[in-house]
């Protein structure tokens, strides 16, 4: 687990509940792959009403829409240039590393058939240069 650099909000909707939730400095993250999509977990720890752990899995498909999403509405992005300029980077950054498994996946057949296509991590990368 990572600590949080920044801060991330959740709200979750019931019809007859509302669960919001905010994750700080003093919490921590993970992130990682698994056969079908993306797993990010927010944690904090802590006794009683402190302690949280919120989990969500992004599959492919979905993760690959919602970059293609933030990448056509990123003329939209509001200042800070500086959050931007770090976007920039680790979107640079997601690009290499998927191109790369593509190159070392190009010489044996692919067994998941829903990576990020080259085509839309490009166009991600292009919008936020």
């Amino acid at each position: 687990m990572k600590p949080i650099p920044d801060k991330a909000e959740v709200a979750l909707e019931y019809p007859d509940k509302l669960y919001i939730g905010s994750f700080e400095s003093s919490s921590h993250y993970e992130v990682h792959w698994d056969e079908t999509g993306i797993a990010v977990a927010l944690h904090q720890a802590g006794g009683g009403d402190t302690h949280k752990t919120v989990r969500i899995h992004f599959r492919f498909g979905l993760m690959a829409e919602i970059l293609a999403e933030l990448a056509s509405s990123a003329g939209k992005m509001p200042e800070p240039a500086a959050a931007k300029e770090h976007l920039r980077s680790a979107a640079k950054s997601f690009y290499r590393a998927v191109e790369a498994l593509a190159d070392d996946r190009a010489a044996a057949p692919s067994k998941d058939g829903e990576a990020l296509s080259a085509e839309d991590a490009v166009s991600l990368l292009h919008v936020l240069e």
